[in-house]
C-alpha cells in the first residue's frame, strides 16, 4: 500500500512514517501543497494522510484536489484543528475520516 503524509511539522511526519514504514506500506511525505500537488498528480495512492495547514495554503484543497483525481484514494484528516465546521468541511470535500 502506498501512503502519502502531507503534514508540515517534521518530527510528526518523521514519526507516522517510521509507523508505516515499519509495517511494510511505501510512504512519500511532502511538506507543502506545491510539492503534495506534483505528487497527487504524478503518483496513485491507496491513502493520504492530509494535515489542513499547511505553510503555503490549506489541505482542504488538496482534499478536493485528490477526490478529483484519484477518487478511490482513502484520505484521513490529521489536524490540530477541531471546529466543528472543519470537521463538516473536510467530509464535505471527500476526506474518510477526521
Amino acid at each position: 500500500m502506498k501512503i502519502l503524509i502531507i503534514e508540515d511539522e517534521e518530527p510528526l511526519a518523521e514519526s507516522i512514517e517510521a509507523y508505516l514504514v515499519k509495517h511494510a506500506f511505501v510512504c512519500d511525505v511532502v511538506k507543502t501543497v506545491s510539492d503534495a500537488d506534483y505528487h497527487i498528480n504524478l503518483y496513485r495512492y491507496d491513502c493520504a494522510i492530509v494535515d489542513l495547514t499547511l505553510p503555503d495554503g490549506q489541505g482542504l484543497d488538496l482534499v478536493k484536489t485528490l477526490k478529483e483525481v484519484a477518487p478511490k484514494t482513502g484520505i484521513l484528516i490529521l489536524s490540530a484543528r477541531n471546529s466543528l465546521d472543519d470537521k463538516v468541511d473536510g467530509l464535505e470535500y471527500g476526506a474518510d475520516d477526521y
